[in-house]
């Protein structure tokens, strides 16, 4: 089958849509009801692993997570949230709107920029759906998340 509209232009920018990522729990990756898809809070793991871990601080010491690479990583989790989509309806042409995002970033007390990191993920979803990626957020301060990722996002997502 051939690639979606969706992801050629991603192709263009150089991403790729992953395979969705296997469950490390007693959950799905994506759930379907009415022409929506809700899917699980997807974490920054590419080709399985991890790649950063750690709290998002604007201070800088050592083993912080910067803006910039959390911004990276919520647009990785953007990608696996795509992932989940497509392993629900087949084909991410199908997907009319984005319609809420959530995201939730680890981060120090200090650290007051969620919604920036969580541009990571908007600007992805606006990327591959042009004006039909534009949605609603939440960007959400925590103090820790799964095996100490910086990022994670949860999407929903109207389709055909």
């Amino acid at each position: 089958m051939a690639a979606s509209q969706v992801e050629a232009r991603l192709a263009e920018a150089g991403l790729t849509v992953p395979d969705v990522a296997t469950p490390v729990a007693a959950y799905v990756p994506a759930v379907t009801s009415g022409n929506y898809v809700y899917t699980s809070g997807q974490i920054p793991v590419r080709d399985g692993k991890v790649e950063v871990t750690g709290k998002v601080s604007a201070t800088g010491e050592p083993g912080a997570v910067s803006l910039e690479e959390a911004q990276r990583q919520a647009c990785t989790c953007a990608l696996n949230t795509l992932a989940a989509v497509k392993s629900a309806i087949g084909d991410l042409d199908r997907v009319r709107r984005v319609v809420k995002v959530t995201g939730f970033v680890s981060s120090d007390p200090g650290f007051t920029d969620q919604a920036l990191v969580l541009n990571g993920a908007s600007e992805l979803y606006r990327q591959a759906f042009g004006e039909a990626g534009v949605h609603s957020r939440s960007a959400v301060g925590v103090a820790v998340l799964p095996l100490d990722v910086p990022v994670e996002v949860e999407l929903i997502v109207e389709y055909a």
